[in-house]
């Protein structure tokens, strides 16, 4: 099982270092020291912290539908020509770019600072590994 060092889980779980240290030092995540004395959280320690305490910004669009990878978010660029556009979001600390026609971003009124939902559903979802790490 991984360690993962207290920066690495703050970098994760997008907040400060202070966070995790407080999180670890009020007993609501655990962590034990490594052989150099620092502190670390076993991977899947940190993985059920993360998936137990994610809290999604509200959903704006609301309403059923099959996609379960939605992203709630900021525009912070549209691109537009006269055909296509390029639509830029800041999701978390997730960018997400969709091309989509310039009507849609007309229909839609997107620009920089509208709130939007980013829907992504795909047959396929490549997952890595750090340093070709099978």
């Amino acid at each position: 099982m991984p360690s993962i060092r207290i920066r690495e889980a703050a970098q994760l779980l997008g907040v400060s270092d202070d966070t995790v240290r407080r999180w670890v030092d009020n007993g609501a995540l655990a962590a034990t020291t490594d052989d150099s004395g620092r502190k670390v959280i076993a991977g899947d320690v940190l993985a059920e912290f993360a998936r137990s305490n994610a809290n999604p910004p509200h959903d704006p669009v609301g309403g059923g539908s099959s996609a379960r990878n939605r992203f709630v978010g900021l525009v912070t660029k549209v691109v537009v020509d006269k055909v296509m556009a390029q639509v830029e979001m800041q999701c978390g600390p997730f960018t997400v770019v969709s091309l989509m026609s310039a009507d849609a971003v007309r229909e839609l009124q997107l620009e920089p600072g509208s709130l939007a939902v980013a829907v992504v559903k795909a047959t396929t979802v490549i997952v890595e590994t750090p340093g070709g790490i099978s």
